[in-house]
């Protein structure tokens, strides 16, 4: 019942934490990811251990995380499914997560049309957006200068109201993690 308040109530509820949106297409690791940071939030990178197994989301998960000066935060992944209903989520959040999947072109363009839906939502104008490029210990992924290119990302950061930051990821080996989750202590900790 907890989880259906907050969802409709918004931020009243959850005036003491931070919530940030983590959102992208099915299957760019964004469970994976969810799970990864709450256990390098808990133990550190030294334990990180093998990736544990995940299924597509279909609905939302929520995960709490302690960052500096014990700020907590709570990252919201949205299913890939609910891209069309991403929106109502939106007036709830202090900060985006948006992942894209690397190694899959055919569904980078889709992923582009996304983002510019998210970055162009009036309750999302003034939030801190990180963009991960995930998926890059795949074998077959497209370079940081492709894929910012066929993004094109330049683009987005100059027009966007929001800051902007991009970072590359691999969820699955572990690299990059702790650039979010330093990324998320940089945007909450104020």
């Amino acid at each position: 019942m907890l989880l259906a308040s907050q969802c409709c109530c918004g931020k009243s509820e959850m005036s003491s934490k931070d919530v940030c949106l983590l959102l992208g297409a099915t299957g760019v690791g964004k469970t994976l990811l969810l799970k990864r940071l709450q256990k390098l939030n808990l133990h550190g990178s030294d334990e990180l251990g093998p990736p544990p197994s995940t299924l597509p989301t279909v609905g939302t998960n929520l995960t709490d995380l302690t960052l500096k000066k014990k700020k907590k935060l709570t990252l919201r992944e949205l299913g890939g499914c609910m891209g069309p209903i991403w929106s109502k989520y939106f007036k709830d959040c202090s900060s985006v997560i948006f992942m894209v999947d690397s190694a899959n072109i055919a569904q980078v363009s889709s992923s582009c049309i996304q983002l510019l839906s998210v970055l162009s939502a009036e309750p999302l104008h003034s939030v801190s957006v990180l963009i991960l490029f995930n998926k890059r210990d795949m074998p077959c992924t497209m370079s940081l200068i492709e894929i910012k290119s066929l993004f094109r990302m330049d683009d987005i950061i100059a027009s966007a109201t929001q800051p902007i930051t991009t970072l590359e990821l691999s969820a699955h080996s572990g690299e990059g993690l702790q650039e979010v989750l330093s990324w998320l202590e940089s945007i909450t900790v104020k």
